[in-house]
């Protein structure tokens, strides 16, 4: 089976602070990956890295054939790479179907007329109709982003990313400032997404993580000390000392 996402050896240096040290992991398709580790860990920069908004100084990033390590982030988009964000990055002042149309305009901009009013565009409008209901906001088309719960934001930017049909979505925190039910519903929505696209997860919620992740791979300063399924990674010792204490 051909890796979805191969890092290999990947470093990134600021001065004598190495923050990626040498990063190897494999992401299976329609596999989650879980990428854990302590604040300071490197877990954000490799995500940038991935991305292309930060440029390795050494390794290689390749995305199913093609090696992406030098590519501008919108070549990688089109090569089927999408990504979320810590901070909810949504339009607050357009609809939550306004927002997920202009996502869908964005992959598939040569199928629709730029200069037609949203509301126009029935296919356009249909397909984000679609994206909607897969991440359960399709009783909010109409609802400005901005008026959202912090949750319901959290849905409507995968709705954004999964808008581009990615081959690989980058989670960067998907659970961050979530209440316990809001959290609850994210991970049930992160776990109805297995199979349909590769998924690279950061996340600090150990409790999802441990739920959710067919892989993980626990960074520390900047290295990958453990790699291996989330029994594998319980019971590791290193990992225990390093992140996850002697009581989890």
């Amino acid at each position: 089976m051909t890796d979805l996402l191969r890092i290999t050896d990947l470093r990134k240096h600021y001065g004598a602070l190495r923050v990626t040290d040498g990063v190897t992991l494999k992401l299976a398709p329609g596999s989650i990956h879980a990428v854990i580790g302590p604040n300071g860990a490197g877990k954000t920069t490799l995500i940038h890295q991935i991305s292309g908004t930060v440029r390795p100084d050494a390794g290689s990033i390749h995305l199913a054939d093609h090696d992406i390590t030098t590519l501008p982030p919108h070549r990688r988009a089109r090569l089927g790479l999408a990504r979320s964000f810590q901070i909810t990055s949504v339009l607050p002042e357009f609809s939550v179907l306004e927002n997920v149309a202009l996502a869908v305009l964005g992959a598939r901009g040569s199928a629709f007329g730029f200069l037609r009013p949203l509301a126009a565009e029935k296919r356009l409008n249909d397909a984000a109709s679609t994206v909607l209901a897969r991440v359960g906001l399709a009783a909010r088309p109409a609802s400005l982003a901005g008026a959202l719960s912090h949750g319901e934001k959290r849905q409507l930017e995968l709705a954004l990313a999964l808008a581009a049909e990615p081959k690989v979505m980058l989670l960067d925190e998907p659970l961050a400032g979530a209440g316990p039910e809001e959290a609850e519903r994210l991970i049930a929505l992160l776990a109805t997404l297995r199979g349909h696209c590769g998924i690279l997860l950061v996340e600090h919620d150990m409790d999802a993580v441990f739920q959710l992740a067919d892989e993980i791979s626990v960074l520390s300063q900047g290295r990958v000390i453990a790699n291996g399924t989330p029994a594998e990674i319980r019971a590791d010792p290193a990992v225990r000392a390093a992140y996850l204490g002697e009581d989890f």
